[in-house]
């Protein structure tokens, strides 16, 4: 533990209430600017209705500046959702940091740029770069590729291959030929050398899977990107209006691997001696096809790899700053230091953070600003609840109900003093795109939200309800005038990406006794406010250097 972090200063004059301090995170949450496409003013919501109406309340921040991103034309995402909530600070994340290496040329200037290219040059090799294909900025973002490209270009590099991610979720989800064919005539605008996209696929089929709840994914992007082993095709462009044509009503996060092939064989397999970048800035889905790159030929994995090359592997940013994944990065990430969680471990806090497979790095991880493990095994409980493994349009309900079994079960027991949980209902079935599977989405975890406001209720206890980012509350996109754009056929045009609506913060508290001013919540603030509001509704007094708190203490 840091020695900086100290126990923190108890508040003299209020020592909190009897039951925990409860935070439901309810994911992708937030108040839409149009009526049209606002599966969570669709829903009814009648617990977290009357939750509005029945407590101090207020919007909050979760998008831009607020969470650390380059611009308020930024969409906040659950990376830095969670960073932002669980350290109380705003710190400039991947994209800005990325953005600022690129613009100052320290990026090509570090060490581990200059290893890479001198390698590919000494062994007459091929220079890879792996990552999402788009705009998005939540990920990735193309201009970082372009410009690691033009380097090379300028630096000697004669082979070059991209192995290019489908996004489909950040933007547009129909959206791959905007980004594709663009890319294939800057690969090929470049004279005299070998540049060209070799493989790829939507992100939701291959590489990309995170917290090891889909290794199969990852499985399939070796075989593609390492291997060439996937359906063949002559362009990545005619690959995707392949698969277009088979099924029109395919997402692009969802398309299976293409690889591009030239006289019969793979233009781009991976091979020792070559050099590989993973471009992608954000760490939770690029941990997985790290390790692959990294683990020794016979190591553990859970996918035969056929062949291991040995390459000099780079991912752009370092994944976990604890166990130094991957062991070479392109651009250092923020260092996110004095952590709530680590203030109140620090303060004897008993403390539970709880969701499933899909949002449970989010809240443990994330939160503890990009951190594996605990800060204490005694005083912390972490649960992870599995998701299933099917699309969730499917089962828009996810594990909601088993997530508020274990909290309940937990504020019941007195053990703890704090518990946050993630619902990841309204992101993850908002990234389908599927109006409906929302609406049941949002109704189903606002029956959980309804048992666990009465279990606060029996034990005395507070509870806090916000969101990481917006999403579920923007599932159609809008024309300049608002207009919802059309399909062919004349059904809403879905969107599938973030939204950068404010989000929601709730503060209930059915054993007030004036100890705060309930009239209003502070506005105009962010989520990176709650870490002090927390430790204040649990009688400590927040680090001085912590963004101000919702409530102001009487």
């Amino acid at each position: 533990m840091a020695e900086s972090v100290r126990p923190l200063e108890k508040n003299k004059n209020w020592k909190g209430r009897r039951g925990p301090v409860v935070l439901i995170i309810m994911d992708g949450v937030g108040y839409g600017k149009y009526a049209d496409g606002d599966a969570v003013k669709a829903s009814r919501m009648a617990n977290l209705d009357w939750l509005t109406a029945n407590s101090p309340h207020t919007q909050l921040k979760a998008h831009g500046t607020a969470v650390g991103l380059p611009s308020d034309a930024d969409m906040g995402n659950s990376e830095v959702g969670h960073n932002a909530m669980g350290c109380g600070r705003v710190f400039a994340q991947g994209a800005k940091l990325v953005s600022g290496a690129i613009a100052s040329g320290t990026m090509f200037e570090g060490a581990t740029w200059k290893k890479l290219i001198a390698s590919v040059k000494a062994n007459n090799s091929t220079l890879h770069f792996i990552g999402l294909l788009s705009d998005g900025n939540v990920h990735s973002h193309q201009d970082h590729l372009k410009a690691m490209v033009a380097q090379a270009y300028k630096e000697g590099v004669h082979k070059l291959r991209v192995h290019a991610l489908l996004d489909g979720r950040d933007v547009d989800p129909t959206s791959a030929l905007d980004y594709i064919t663009p890319m294939e005539e800057y690969l090929a605008s470049f004279a005299g050398v070998d540049y060209c996209i070799a493989s790829g696929g939507g992100r939701m089929y291959i590489t990309m899977d995170r917290y090891n709840a889909n290794w199969d994914m990852v499985e399939r992007g070796w075989n593609a990107h390492v291997l060439g082993k996937g359906r063949e095709f002559a362009s990545a462009t005619e690959a995707i209006k392949a698969y277009r044509a088979e099924n029109p009503g395919l997402l692009d996060q969802d398309m299976h691997e293409f690889v591009i092939t030239r006289d019969g064989r793979p233009v781009g397999t991976i091979n020792d001696g070559d050099s590989v970048i993973y471009f992608n800035f954000r760490g939770d889905r690029a941990l997985e096809m790290t390790r692959a790159f990294e683990t020794p030929e016979g190591g553990d994995l859970p996918f035969d790899r056929v062949r291991v090359p040995k390459v000099e592997y780079a991912g752009m940013m370092e994944y976990d700053g604890d166990l130094h994944i991957p062991h070479q990065y392109l651009v250092s990430p923020p260092s996110i230091d004095r952590t709530m969680g680590e203030y109140l471990t620090a303060t004897g806090v008993h403390l539970m953070a709880i969701s499933e497979t899909q949002k449970y790095g989010h809240v443990t991880y994330f939160f503890n600003g990009n951190r594996l493990g605990k800060f204490n095994e005694k005083l912390e409980d972490y649960i992870e609840i599995k998701s299933d493994v099917v699309p969730f349009e499917q089962r828009p309900w996810m594990k909601c109900a088993e997530i508020a079994d274990a909290v309940i079960e937990a504020i019941k027991s007195g053990r703890y003093q704090h518990i946050r949980l993630n619902f990841p209902n309204g992101d993850m079935v908002g990234h389908t795109g599927v109006f409906n599977a929302v609406v049941c989405s949002m109704e189903a975890m606002d029956l959980q939200i309804g048992r666990i406001k009465q279990a606060v209720e029996e034990t005395g206890g507070i509870l806090c309800i916000t969101a990481d980012h917006g999403n579920s509350d923007d599932m159609y996109e809008h024309a300049k005038d608002g207009s919802v754009k059309q399909n062919k056929d004349g059904s809403p045009k879905a969107k599938t990406s973030h939204s950068l609506n404010p989000v929601p913060a709730i503060i209930y508290d059915p054993e007030y006794k004036g100890e705060y001013d309930q009239s209003a919540l502070n506005s105009g603030l962010g989520i990176s406010s709650w870490p002090a509001t927390i430790m204040q509704l649990m009688g400590f007094v927040p680090p001085a250097d912590y963004d101000r708190s919702l409530i102001n203490l009487k």
